[in-house]
């Protein structure tokens, strides 16, 4: 029988194959090393492979479709779903291969190279962001314990520091101030980490002519239409704005039922750090509405004073989000009615 969809489960070392035919029927499964992969691919008729969405997945994407085949990556929640029996490998594989026949679930867009180069930037810049604020937390905790207490803020233990380890008159020993020195140094590293990974982020956008439209959205800087473009791309695999929206969890989540619409609050779904990087940017544009007379700030301004400032913030960043997906699609660049 002609195998028309392939499931493939992939991880680190064994990976797992099940062909199945036009009917959804299991033809043949077998598990390959990861070196035999690609020659598996290269030397089987063109079909439709489906993997999970998942770490590596892109890459496994992009050298499959060089072997010819047609790529769909299934989003990890959907496929659970499909899942018949204890979990194994070989199941997991099947279950993959199902969900891509399911007309109504989403795939996963296959992320270029460029996108996953700027995404290592941020995930980079986010690392350390992260490791700075958990310093940050140590040396407060550590000046507790000798009785001074900081406000929180980088700046502000910036600030004391390098006020304490001058003072002579403070209660802390030379061991202590030895250790001090040490954790200043870490923090200084920290904050050239993070100077360096944004202004790499900048230059790499000023290349971009994608980030370059998205910014003429009022709310969208360098880092936003970064982020953006990392997670959307060239927006061919949304069919409206509504759908990116919604991919990134801020539009109402639902529990209707009996023709009664319940809506509660944001989905929170998918990307978090852009969802966390539009509301940012919607809460400046948000505040700054209320000196403005154009028609984009008297839509904001009643929705302040009908719906309050939060939800507010959490609409105009919906609204940029399916405008920089119309801007992307397009061609255009954004132009103030």
């Amino acid at each position: 029988m002609k195998i028309t969809t392939i499931g493939l489960d992939i991880a680190k070392r064994f990976f797992h194959v099940v062909c199945c035919n036009d009917q959804g029927r299991l033809v043949r499964k077998k598990m390959l090393k990861r070196v035999q992969v690609l020659a598996f691919f290269q030397n089987h008729p063109s079909c439709l492979v489906a993997l999970e969405a998942c770490a590596t997945s892109h890459f496994w994407a992009r050298e499959i479709q060089k072997c010819g085949h047609k790529v769909k990556l299934i989003p990890p929640q959907h496929v659970k779903a499909f899942l018949i029996g204890n979990k194994n490998d070989y199941n997991d594989a099947l279950a993959i291969a199902v969900a891509a026949k399911q007309p109504h679930i989403n795939s996963v867009g296959i992320k270029t190279i460029e996108q996953q180069d700027n995404q290592a930037q941020h995930k980079a810049r986010e690392l350390a962001v992260r490791q700075r604020t958990a310093l940050c937390n140590q040396i407060r905790g550590l000046i507790a314990e000798y009785g001074i207490i900081l406000n929180q803020g980088v700046n502000n233990i910036r600030k004391n520091i390098t006020l304490m380890l001058n003072d002579e008159t403070k209660s802390l020993s030379g061991a202590f101030k030895t250790i001090l020195r040490q954790l200043q140094t870490q923090l200084n590293v920290l904050d050239s980490c993070i100077e360096e990974y944004g202004k790499l982020i900048v230059e790499t956008v000023k290349s971009n002519t994608i980030c370059q439209r998205i910014q003429t959205i009022p709310g969208f800087g360098p880092m936003v239409s970064s982020a953006y473009f990392n997670e959307v791309g060239n927006g061919s695999n949304y069919q409206r704005g509504r759908d990116v929206s919604a991919s990134l969890g801020i539009v109402p989540r639902q529990h209707s039922s009996g023709g009664k619409d319940t809506l509660l609050g944001i989905s929170k779904r998918g990307n978090s750090y852009l969802r966390c990087l539009l509301i940012q940017g919607a809460k400046a544009v948000v505040s700054r509405a209320k000196t403005k007379n154009d028609k984009l700030s008297q839509w904001i301004n009643r929705l302040v004073q009908t719906r309050g400032h939060n939800r507010a913030c959490v609409a105009y960043a919906n609204k940029m989000a399916r405008m920089a997906w119309a801007i992307t699609v397009s061609g255009e660049g954004y132009s103030a009615v």
